[in-house]
């Protein structure tokens, strides 16, 4: 029974991230257009050349079917988006073969961010939370709701300048030291690839030029993390399990690791998901601050050079991204909490 109720369950999700996704790619197909309603101008943009013919607008019409009903162009759309054979007239070369340089390198620094805000915000909220109504507690408090205060390109910047351009103890863009010699593409993750190679000299500077943009989207997100493990927190620690703990003579932090956080861990899950989208969010701006980069300055150029295939290709890996993210977390959630199965 159980093990249909998670097949039933994993149906059920899958199928939402799917509609997600479907919903995603029109939604975007229809943005375009409505940007660029006429197929003259949807051509001028893959010219790409301010002096441009009408025989030229013509044959980029033909070219890539701009005169066809829009149903057609969708589909059309669709299949390229899946077969990765959208060209790109500015770069000259598939946009998945671009973005595949690009991409690793956000999603390696979206997934150290994930687990540095993770960390702090279980441990600070676990703190609160023993502590709760002391002063250390507010403390806690009064950080994150400073660090929610601010928007990501404020912080970027006071960090930027403080301490690279004012203390100079840390790099202030790129995501490495641009005199080194990157290691092969092995894996296009620059860490991996440099460790695989030994270079650990380029290691360490990908993990010193990481530093800043990591604590500066680490702040947009801990901020949750530690709110919900304090609540979570509190909520468990008036359980009579737990209460049954302490007469047994365990200490805070035993009680903490071993019942407490437990039982505590199912909110975290869904809301690490959550963080997923928005350090993706996030690393669109950060990285243009940076220059650091991946997927996010990769299509802020595009934005800036009006490069559709690029902007709405990333887009909709941004999207399929996040869409994932939350399905993981849903069958997480599904295998620690077997009661969400049956919703």
């Amino acid at each position: 029974m159980l093990q249909t109720n998670l097949i039933t369950f994993l149906i059920r999700r899958s199928l939402n991230a799917a509609i997600t996704i479907f919903l995603l790619l029109f939604v975007t197909f229809t943005l375009i257009h409505v940007i660029l309603p006429t197929p003259e101008a949807m051509a001028k943009i893959y010219v790409g050349d301010a002096h441009y013919t009408p025989s030229e607008l013509q044959s980029i019409i033909v070219l890539y079917g701009l005169n066809k009903p829009l149903y057609v162009q969708f589909v059309s759309y669709v299949e390229s988006i899946f077969r990765g054979t959208i060209m790109d007239p500015i770069y000259g070369a598939p946009v998945m073969s671009l973005v595949e340089k690009f991409l690793p390198i956000t999603f390696e620094l979206v997934v150290v961010v994930i687990s540095v805000e993770v960390t702090i915000g279980v441990l600070l909220g676990g703190l609160a939370a023993l502590n709760r109504g002391k002063a250390l507690d507010w403390g806690i408090k009064a950080l994150y709701l400073m660090a929610w205060a601010a928007p990501i390109f404020l912080w970027a910047t006071l960090m930027q300048f403080f301490f690279a351009y004012d203390l100079k103890i840390l790099p202030a863009m790129n995501v490495a030291n641009p005199i080194l010699v990157p290691p092969k593409p092995i894996t296009g993750y620059p860490l991996i690839d440099a460790a695989i190679e030994g270079d650990w000299v380029y290691f360490r500077s990908v993990l010193k030029h990481m530093i800043l943009p990591v604590v500066t989207l680490a702040m947009l997100g801990f901020g949750g993390t530690t709110r919900l493990t304090r609540s979570s927190t509190l909520r468990v620690m008036d359980k009579d399990y737990v209460k049954l703990a302490y007469m047994k003579g365990m200490s805070n932090g035993q009680v903490f690791k071993g019942t407490v956080l437990r039982n505590s861990v199912i909110p975290i899950i869904t809301m690490t998901a959550l963080h997923f989208g928005y350090a993706i969010g996030g690393a669109v701006i950060a990285e243009e601050i940076f220059l650091y980069k991946g997927m996010g300055f990769f299509m802020n150029q595009a934005i800036m050079n009006l490069d559709l295939p690029v902007v709405m290709t990333t887009t909709l890996l941004i999207g399929i991204s996040i869409a994932i993210a939350n399905l993981v977390a849903d069958i997480l959630y599904a295998v620690v909490d077997p009661r969400v199965r049956v919703r």
